[in-house]
């Protein structure tokens, strides 16, 4: 594990982009090949980087339907019909090593971290639809930062005593992966090692498909939390069989060790993460006691319950529960745009028709911004 863990760090992404070349200069340059007509995440390389590749509808409605696409950038898909995402570095190194790792060892933890609106949950889209095109079991949770700050309602737990559930937000996940993995959970291999005793009259049978253990999840909402947890051991015990192998996506893992959420006790005592029973399955799948699998994972600074953040690295972010529960894994920075990202993000801006062409407006725009995606995307809505 030591060996593939160099491995990865060394061929991982450089923290620092180049800046030996101006806005200016890539501009100079007309740099009008913005996009590449390889749709196929499975072919992207780095020739590729900086332009935009198209997602199928059919597909961004399969793996993205309840989430995975941050809200602000959906609106902007809906305005430019069509959904299209920038091949980055940071997707393309984490696929580069992903087409290199040992599936016989322990998964490998990626852990994507960066500034806010610089392209992480985008990074991590891009990678889960690579995932999904390579044959992974994919188990995406879109944003942990909802769960643990604006919950639709809460209970408390009927199987664990001083424990939370979150049902409703538990039953739409699970109807999340149903989506996600409909092609996976018709095949007759994908069973249930063992029986699951709900109540006296309720139980799921070993042997049965997983998709009556999601379904009685969804339809006896009570139990949903509870049906993540067995979901997520189900899943480890199909990977080490080799019946298939799994990409564990989680936006805002770092949400799972933040103190305290907006979740309330009875006597309005703030309650922990790791007394939210949705919490168990997600660290479960994210230890190394399985294989067959990959994990990638962002931390970020607005998924905590409280905005007090003073770095945006994981060793802060994640504390020292989280960090030790994590190690070993590969940190791989997301940064503001380059010079040639951005560039290539304005000249489909225009393309667009959302932005008209005017001299000296990309050097403005690269300085008021700081290259910051999210930023420029704000900036250039009005205009």
């Amino acid at each position: 594990m030591l060996k593939i863990t160099k491995f990865l760090v060394k061929n991982s992404v450089n923290s620092t982009p180049s800046k030996s070349y101006s806005i200016a200069a890539v501009a100079q340059r007309k740099i009008d090949i913005f996009r590449t007509n390889e749709q196929n995440p499975l072919k992207h390389n780095p020739s590729q980087s900086a332009q935009f590749y198209k997602i199928d509808p059919e597909v961004r409605k399969q793996l993205f339907q309840h989430g995975g696409i941050p809200k602000s950038f959906d609106i902007q898909t809906k305005t430019f019909a069509e959904t299209c995402l920038m091949i980055r570095e940071p997707a393309l190194d984490v696929i580069n090593c992903m087409n290199r790792i040992d599936y016989s060892k322990p998964p490998v933890k990626f852990v994507l971290y960066g500034d806010k609106g610089v392209g992480k949950s985008l990074t991590l889209a891009h990678l889960i639809h690579h995932a999904y095109e390579s044959g992974h079991f994919v188990v995406h949770v879109p944003w942990v930062g909802q769960w643990m700050r604006s919950c639709k309602e809460y209970s408390n737990s009927e199987s664990k005593e001083g424990y939370v559930d979150l049902n409703i937000d538990a039953a739409a996940w699970l109807h999340h992966i149903k989506v996600q993995n409909a092609h996976f959970l018709s095949k007759p291999e994908f069973v249930t090692s063992q029986t699951y005793q709900w109540s006296k009259r309720e139980a799921t049978e070993k042997g049965a498909s997983l998709v009556e253990l999601i379904d009685h999840g969804i339809n006896r909402i009570k139990y949903a939390c509870d049906t993540i947890t067995a979901l997520a051991e189900e899943i480890k015990v199909l990977s080490k069989s080799g019946v298939c192998k799994t990409f564990v996506a989680i936006d805002g893992y770092n949400a799972f060790f933040y103190p305290y959420t907006r979740v309330f006790t009875e006597k309005k005592e703030r309650v922990a993460p790791a007394k939210i029973t949705i919490t168990e399955g997600f660290l479960n799948l994210t230890k190394t006691d399985w294989n067959n699998a990959v994990c990638v994972l962002t931390v970020d600074e607005i998924a905590i319950a409280e905005e007090d953040h003073k770095s945006p690295l994981p060793r802060y972010l994640l504390g020292k529960e989280g960090f030790e529960h994590l190690d070993p894994f590969v940190p791989i920075q997301v940064t503001s745009y380059n010079p040639k990202e951005f560039v290539s993000c304005m000249e489909y801006y225009r393309e667009r028709k959302w932005v008209q062409p005017v001299a000296g407006m990309d050097e403005e725009l690269a300085f008021i911004s700081g290259s910051n995606p999210y930023k420029l995307m704000n900036l250039c809505a009005p205009l």
